[in-house]
């Protein structure tokens, strides 16, 4: 079992090094994090959804963004598309669960908002469909994904593909990653300085 443990974790080491060394990647983070502090500037917002952990992923980047990460300061607007178990449930009963996102996009997105969607497999056709929801409003998309980033790929204006096909190692990655995405939008919104405020 001690060696199952080690296994793993170099395992999941391995995939954050082959993160690490994909400058796209970066590059990439800190251009969605410009471009959501300028979206939140404006007036607009963050819209994030997933599935099961990214699901999970998708509330805790929101709690990051409106509470706070490691700096007091005022909230930042997100909105978590998972967690309304009512409007989950109304749409998923009545239109079918391909929906829940989507719906959600429609009433409460605006031209100028940024949509994330996580998906692990960049396949989820709840994600798919809020993709091309989101893009009907003018509302910036971003992916979320790994694998080859499956058909998000092609729909968003901004991916980042985890270099993986091992589930727990994509979500690893993206949780590491929604941190520091959520530290670039602070730094990009109240200034490089935002820790020694």
């Amino acid at each position: 079992m001690k060696q199952l443990v080690q296994k793993q974790l170099a395992q999941s080491i391995a995939t954050m090094q082959a993160v690490l060394a994909e400058e796209q990647i970066a590059d990439t983070i800190v251009a969605i994090g410009e471009i959501t502090a300028k979206s939140i500037q404006n007036g607009g917002k963050l819209l994030v959804a997933g599935n099961g952990g990214s699901a999970a992923d998708a509330q805790h980047l929101v709690a990051e963004f409106v509470v706070r990460l490691t700096v007091n300061r005022t909230a930042l607007r997100a909105i978590a598309l998972t967690t309304d178990t009512s409007i989950l449930t109304a749409a998923g009963n009545d239109f079918g669960y391909d929906t829940v996102f989507a719906r959600q996009i429609e009433a409460l997105g605006q031209p100028g908002d940024v949509f994330l969607g996580i998906s692990t497999s960049g396949n989820s056709r709840n994600i798919i469909n809020a993709l091309h929801q989101a893009k009907k409003m003018d509302i910036t998309t971003i992916g979320f994904t790994g694998n080859d980033g499956g058909r998000m790929r092609d729909l968003c204006d901004h991916n980042v593909i985890i270099p993986s096909n091992v589930t727990m190692n994509i979500q690893e990655c993206h949780l590491a990653l929604e941190h520091i995405f959520c530290m670039a939008v602070e730094r990009f919104y109240f200034g490089r300085d935002i820790d020694a405020k």
